[in-house]
């Protein structure tokens, strides 16, 4: 968030994440625990903004669809039950942003995006989102809905807000706005947003070459290209054929093939962008690098430095020890360059504008 902004309250389940955020930013402010067991208390003080991302696995594709039913996300409700008590108490945040998985959109007709959009309305604010993919910033395949949401009585100047339909090229929440329920037509806003000037992102300028993963022996290379399918064998073809060094990502999937059996598949992506950054839990894979050069090709997993450059964390960013600690920490994180953005183009704006409109 930069210098201008200052954490009072931070809040993580899991032990190790919680490590990592002492290890980077001390922990004056953290507390680890379940949200469910936060302390009310602790918001009874003026912020300007309020986060969450929360648990995304149950509107996720690898997730059972449960949605805000389901034990993981549900935790949603446990944090508007804070925002609510802060209300109460006097101490309403002035922003409040809700990340997770575009799945949220989607899900069950859009219900339950429904239902986290009027449960903001009904504690007294506006509501708008916007669909953003980190691969406008960096090399990786990452669409997230963000939901901002703003104080009522909130001066929102004219300039942070689109006058015509801003959603064409997002048919997903065009689709959504043009049926949803009419409380939140009637308090929706159409943040703007300026146009991203897409960087030249490539897998190739984060790798690492002091990873600690070592190659794949030949044979197991061979067996990994063995489960791929014809059209993803022809991808890795391709990149020997070119001559040049090519970098491709891919991930092991179960997929059901004709005779309805599940059989665990490779899957490559040939667009110099890496697949979206999971979780090693649930029976998630890890992404795997392929180096190509002309008929040499080389395997190993993504290290964890580069999962945290996918990230757009620098090199100075203090990782977990243990690999699997630190790809469940960048696989469950916000991509840094989609945070700045919205710093820089919203909520900055919003609370330069709001100081303004109070002096005057």
């Amino acid at each position: 968030m930069g210098p201008d902004w200052r954490c009072v309250l931070a809040n993580d389940l899991d032990a190790k994440k919680c490590e990592t955020y002492r290890d980077n930013w001390g922990d004056q402010s953290l507390y680890c625990c379940d949200v469910r067991d936060l302390d009310a208390r602790l918001l009874n003080q003026p912020m300007d903004l309020y986060w969450a991302s929360s648990p995304c696995q149950d509107f996720s594709l690898a997730g059972r669809g449960l949605g805000l039913s389901g034990k993981q996300s549900g935790a949603f409700s446990a944090w508007i039950k804070l925002i609510s008590n802060a209300v109460a108490s006097g101490y309403a945040p002035r922003i409040v942003a809700f990340e997770n998985v575009t799945g949220l959109v989607s899900r069950a007709k859009g219900r339950d995006f429904s239902h986290v959009l009027e449960e903001f309305i009904k504690l007294g604010y506006s509501v708008g989102a916007h669909i953003i993919d980190a691969r406008s910033f960096l090399p990786q395949s990452r669409p997230r809905v963000f939901v901002i949401a703003v104080r009522n009585d909130f001066h929102v100047p004219q300039t942070l807000v689109r006058q015509v339909d801003m959603y064409s090229e997002q048919p997903l929440l065009q689709k959504y706005v043009a049926n949803a329920p009419a409380i939140v037509k009637q308090n929706w806003v159409s943040w703007f947003l300026p146009e991203i000037t897409k960087r030249s992102c490539d897998i190739s300028q984060i790798i690492d070459s002091r990873s600690p993963h070592k190659w794949l022996s030949p044979e197991n290379t061979k067996s990994l290209l063995s489960i791929m399918s014809p059209a993803n064998l022809k991808k890795v073809t391709d990149a020997s054929l070119s001559g040049k060094r090519r970098y491709l990502t891919l991930y092991k999937r179960g997929r059901p093939l004709q005779d309805g059996v599940i059989r665990q598949r490779a899957e490559v992506r040939n667009d110099g962008i890496a697949g979206c950054l999971r979780t090693p839990g649930g029976g998630s894979s890890r992404q795997t690098l392929l180096e190509i050069t002309g008929d040499k090709i080389k395997a190993r997993l993504l290290s964890p430095r580069e999962t945290a450059r996918l990230m757009g964390l620098s090199d100075a960013y203090k990782l977990p020890e243990k690999p699997n600690d630190a790809y469940r920490l960048t696989g469950d994180g916000v991509a840094v360059p989609v945070v700045r953005y919205l710093r820089q183009n919203i909520f900055e704006p919003l609370a330069m504008a709001e100081e303004l409109h109070d002096a005057a």
